[in-house]
């Protein structure tokens, strides 16, 4: 969800952080989306349970696995075609894009600081 240009976070829903695919269809943001949402709607139509129990470890509910699995396949596929083959992997490539994505911010060079005093000493 976003609100104006820039991503919402709250206590009520928070998504991790990724790097976003160079060239995502909207196709591939509409299923995303709709993968978020079935998550949500899944997490909200589980009463009586605190979100921190619903993800303890192997006692998510069987709905709520099945929606984290859509989702997982939906954002994977729109990294690349081929499904990632392990954990490992998907860390990799992610990695790599990060690498990719950021190369040209460390070959810049970075510019001196500025003496403030010279600016204010005139006043």
């Amino acid at each position: 969800m976003s609100l104006e240009s820039r991503y919402r976070y709250s206590n009520e829903i928070v998504y991790n952080n990724f790097l976003w695919p160079e060239n995502i269809s909207e196709k591939q943001v509409s299923a995303i989306e709709k993968a978020i949402e079935k998550v949500l709607s899944v997490r909200k139509s589980i009463t009586n349970c605190p979100i921190g129990k619903m993800y303890e470890n192997g006692k998510m509910p069987p709905a709520l696995v099945k929606a984290h699995i859509e989702l997982d396949k939906a954002v994977d596929s729109s990294y690349k075609k081929a499904t990632f083959t392990s954990d490992t992997n998907r860390m990799e490539f992610l990695f790599e894009l990060y690498e990719k994505y950021t190369a040209e911010l460390f070959s810049k060079e970075i510019p001196k600081k500025i003496n403030h005093d010279l600016y204010f000493s005139n006043y």
